[in-house]
This record gives C-alpha cells, sequence and structure tokens, in this order.
C-alpha cells in the first residue's frame, strides 16, 4: 500500500525549498523521531530513498523468520 503525498515549493527572498512530508502512519510506524537526521539517495529520475543511518534496529530479523518457517 502506498501513501501520497505532494510536494510543496517555498520560496523566499533569498532562497528556496521543496518540502516533501512522511504521512503519520509511517512515521509512526518506522518509529522516526523529531530533528533525525536523513539522507536522501537518487536512485533514479522515478525513485528517491530516504536513508535514515541512525535509525533504531529491527526488533525482529526478518530473515531469520523466514528461514524459521520454511
Amino acid at each position: 500500500m502506498g501513501y501520497k503525498t505532494k510536494i510543496q515549493h517555498i520560496v523566499r527572498k533569498n532562497s528556496e525549498q521543496y518540502y516533501a512530508t512522511i504521512p503519520s502512519a509511517i512515521a509512526h510506524a518506522l518509529e522516526i523521531e523529531k530533528g533525525e537526521n536523513v539522507e536522501w539517495i537518487i536512485a533514479d529520475k522515478e525513485n528517491i530513498i530516504l536513508s535514515r543511518p541512525d535509525a533504531p534496529p529491527n526488533p525482529v530479523d526478518v530473515k531469520d523468520v523466514k528461514k524459521k518457517t520454511s
């Protein structure tokens, strides 16, 4: 399931910025914190990756779960 959002463009006297918001459901599910540092990685002209270098560890290792259920 995807979450759609619109890009905002803010133009100021000496600068301009683009903003993309993260929907609340996604932020809560990922345990994103206010002020957290993230990094945008350009995969191609259709896809960007939002990387979280200081993300909390996953509570369950999905690879281990798949091995146990196979």
